[in-house]
Formats: C-alpha cells, sequence, structure tokens
C-alpha cells in the first residue's frame, strides 16, 4: 500500500459524466477508489460509469440535479446503499456564463440560475455529505474530504462574466470556512481553481480562433489544459497525504496566473 492508495475509499464526483470531474473520476478510479457519479443526464452517467469499471474501480451514478436538495438528499441515500460509505466529495457540477452579456444588461434570472448551480449546488452536496462525514466521525471513524470546483475566474477581473466570477470567489470562501469548522471530524475542504481547459463548456471559445490568438500566448505552458490535468491533485487531496493540507485553493492553469 502506498501514500497514494484508495483502496477501501468512496468518492461523490458531482458533474462527473463528462471534463474535468470525468478526468477526476477516472484517476481516484485507477488509484482504487470507489466511485459516485453524480448528474443530470443519464445517458452520460452511464458512458462515464463504463469508463470507470475499465480500470477494476467500483463505480455507480445516481441521477442528480444538484440545485434540487431533495436530488441531492436522494442521491446521498442511494450512493450510501450501494457503498455504505462517503469519505470523499467533488462538488464539481457547475455552468459557465458565456461572457456575452454586460452587466448592466445582466437579468435577475441570469444571475439567480448562475448561482443556483454554482454555490447553491456546492452547498447542498457540501451540506449532505458532511452531515454523514461528521456522523461517523463521533461513531470514532473520523475522515473527510470536501473538494469543491472554482475558478481562475475568482480572482480575475472578469468582464461580462461577473455572476459566473462572484459564484466561484464565493466557493473560495465557503471551503476556507469548513475546513476551520470541520477540522475537529477529521474533514478537510480546499478548492482547484481551472484555468483554460479543453471541456464541452469551453469548446466553442476554443474553436474562436482569436480567443486562442490572444489566450495562448497568456499561458506559459504553450497549451491549454485537459481533464485528465486534475486527476494527480484528486488522488492527493483524496488520500492520506493531504491530511494537514486543508483551505487552500489549488491554481491549475499552466502558469497563467503567474504571468
Amino acid at each position: 500500500m502506498t501514500i497514494f492508495d484508495l483502496s477501501g475509499r468512496v468518492a461523490v464526483v458531482t458533474g462527473g459524466n463528462g471534463g474535468i470531474g470525468l478526468g477526476i473520476a477516472e484517476a481516484l478510479a485507477v488509484a482504487g477508489c470507489a466511485v459516485s457519479v453524480w448528474g443530470r443526464n443519464a445517458e452520460k452517467n452511464a458512458r462515464a460509469v463504463a469508463i470507470l469499471k475499465k480500470s477494476g474501480a467500483r463505480a455507480e451514478a445516481q441521477a442528480c440535479d444538484v440545485t434540487d436538495a431533495a436530488s441531492v438528499k436522494a442521491a446521498m441515500a442511494a450512493t450510501l446503499t450501494t457503498f455504505g460509505r462517503v469519505d470523499g466529495c467533488f462538488a464539481n457540477a457547475g455552468i459557465g456564463g458565456g461572457g456575452r452579456q454586460g452587466f448592466v444588461e445582466r437579468s435577475e434570472d441570469d444571475w439567480r440560475n448562475m448561482f443556483a448551480t454554482n454555490l447553491d449546488g456546492v452547498f447542498h452536496v457540501f451540506q449532505a455529505v458532511a452531515r454523514h462525514m461528521t456522523e461517523r466521525a463521533a461513531a470514532g471513524d473520523a475522515f473527510g474530504r470536501l473538494v469543491a470546483t472554482s475558478s481562475i475566474a475568482s480572482l480575475f477581473g472578469t468582464a461580462r462574466n461577473e455572476h459566473y466570477a462572484a459564484s466561484k470567489a464565493a466557493i473560495n470562501a465557503l471551503v476556507r470556512a469548513l475546513a476551520v469548522e470541520l477540522a475537529r471530524h477529521g474533514v478537510t475542504a480546499n478548492a482547484i481553481l481551472p484555468g483554460w481547459i479543453k471541456s464541452e463548456m469551453t469548446e466553442g471559445l476554443m474553436a474562436n480562433d482569436k480567443f486562442v490568438g490572444n489566450v495562448m500566448p497568456r499561458i506559459p505552458m504553450r497549451r491549454f489544459g485537459e481533464p485528465a490535468d486534475f486527476g494527480g491533485i484528486a488522488v492527493y487531496l483524496m488520500s492520506g497525504a493531504s491530511s494537514y493540507h486543508t483551505a487552500d485553493c489549488f491554481v491549475i492553469d499552466g502558469g497563467y496566473a503567474a504571468f
């Protein structure tokens, strides 16, 4: 057994049926972790589970809308029925803002919908999982990992995407607060801040030559990120290696923020 061996552990990955979420789920599965993928699209969920099982891992999926607290509670109950425990939760489900509309034209519905998924969704999921983790800790089994997918948009002046940036900045503050509150239960809380990553959410931008021409020179690595680039940090955060590492925001952006 190595320090990164996740055998016997169980993780939930919301939005784990594609993009960064699937990259995280695949790495966890290869490291021996059982994975429950929570997503709204049943077809994508099934494809993700098939991919995860190729590594020999135990995997399942739950139909879940993170904006709906009842849906989250049902997914949590079903996951516990299947696996008996949840040791880690990667709250990755989220939506992008598009960056096509200015702040003064922003509608109330746009604002609310963004926060309903990107912030309220994390609240619903973390609350359900943290309740289970703290109950387990009280019974003598103290171990938990809460990881939220934020964005480097939380650090920069993100024009025409202020609702997205604000929702992600709130996540950074949330994990720091949870890290302090839940440390006594053996639970860590951290955020991952991706840069420009190839995924379904960004495929339109990546196909725009003007965008690529403007952004690529600002990335020292001279490439866009891939979902697989998040596997290593996910395994580290899920493992015993990170037991004293909490309240952090991990920037995974090819050096974009430093340049």
